[in-house]
């Protein structure tokens, strides 16, 4: 196992490196750029509006600027140097996790990414832990019940959550709940209240949960179905095996059946994908939920970031969550030998 964990680890770099070539190469040709985002700014213009690829486009959107300030905006962008060098030296700079500094907020990618954070911890890690302590109980009483009238029932109500988009749900319940034509009970913005430094704690904690029920609600609906069905078809699968027989034969009782013999078999599919889940829900940002509950998240930040090319942003960000992503699929992948010792990944490796 230490050998299959080594290989890993080392493949993580190749994997890593050419993701952000790839990636920095991309950026390379994407019309637009941050001189030309921040020449636009300058004159009053909308951002990009005038912005066109190549130099003869640069000159285009700068006009008015003399040629030694368009050199002095490259050099304050670090775009007076070869493409190869600033893509080794931000790599070179990444090993030490300095993500370098956004063009267009005046701080460093990683306090951009922490003042972000509570926005996509407060989104994701509800949302997961809602999901999985509904569904996968859920999930398990739809198997037991399989084809009855409760089992059509609950399948046919998360279907329907299912294919009602996150965004038109939020919209939905600000509608009706949140002071619209209807009833006026819960927040149309924000992750807390104004007054919410003035509070005492039992106060902020309520007015905190007080702001956070339509962005859950409007966030999970849609995840219930994948995780509940997921759930049945493994629990069905299990049950259907001829080990279950032999244990009713033996005159287990059922709950001893279902929750001593099928509930550890059934369950691994679910708990390998949790390290990652769990880790990804840190970091899970959504930006039309974001937008409609005017939440200041890590999903608004990507997307304006894109649109500004704020390429340290951008690149910074890309570089941190593909890093948490390889290291949750890893420990995903160690998750299946502690729940079933009978996996070897060197017989796999062979």
């Amino acid at each position: 196992m230490f050998a299959y964990i080594l290989k890993r680890l080392l493949l993580m770099i190749p994997t890593l490196f050419g993701i952000m070539l790839v990636t920095f190469i991309v950026t390379q040709f994407v019309p637009g750029g941050p001189v030309e985002q921040l020449v636009s700014q300058l004159q009053g213009q909308e951002n990009g509006q005038e912005a066109s690829s190549g130099t003869a486009g640069l000159y285009r959107g700068a006009t008015g600027l003399e040629e030694e300030q368009l050199q002095e905006l490259n050099k304050l962008f670090g775009f007076d140097k070869p493409a190869h060098q600033r893509f080794f030296t931000m790599m070179g700079n990444y090993l030490s996790f300095n993500l370098g500094d956004s063009y267009f907020h005046n701080k460093s990618v990683i306090d951009l990414v922490v003042s972000k954070l509570p926005v996509s911890i407060s989104l994701g890690v509800w949302s997961f832990f809602i999901v999985y302590l509904t569904c996968i109980p859920l999930g398990i009483a739809k198997a037991v019940r399989d084809g009855s009238r409760f089992d059509v029932a609950t399948s046919t109500l998360i279907l329907i959550g299912y294919a009602v988009p996150g965004f038109v749900l939020g919209i939905a319940l600000l509608v009706f709940f949140g002071g619209g034509s209807f009833l006026d009970i819960f927040p149309l913005r924000g992750l807390v209240s104004d007054n919410w430094a003035d509070l005492s704690w039992p106060m902020k904690v309520l007015d905190y949960l007080w702001h956070m029920v339509l962005p859950i609600i409007a966030t999970v609906i849609g995840s219930f179905a994948v995780m509940t069905m997921l759930t049945k078809n493994s629990f069905l699968e299990e049950i259907r095996k001829q080990y279950v027989q032999t244990a009713r034969a033996k005159g287990l009782s059922e709950n001893k059946v279902l929750y001593k013999h099928v509930f550890r078999n059934a369950m691994i599919p679910l708990i390998t994908g949790f390290p990652a889940a769990f880790i990804g829900a840190f970091f899970t940002g959504s930006l039309l939920i974001e937008t409609i509950f005017s939440l200041d998240g890590l999903g608004l930040l990507s997307y304006e970031s894109v649109l500004k090319r704020d390429y340290p942003v951008v690149l910074g960000t890309l570089y941190l969550f593909t890093l948490l992503g390889l290291v949750a699929k890893l420990f995903a992948d160690i998750s299946y030998v502690l729940i079933d010792p009978r996996i070897q990944f060197e017989s796999v490796d062979k």
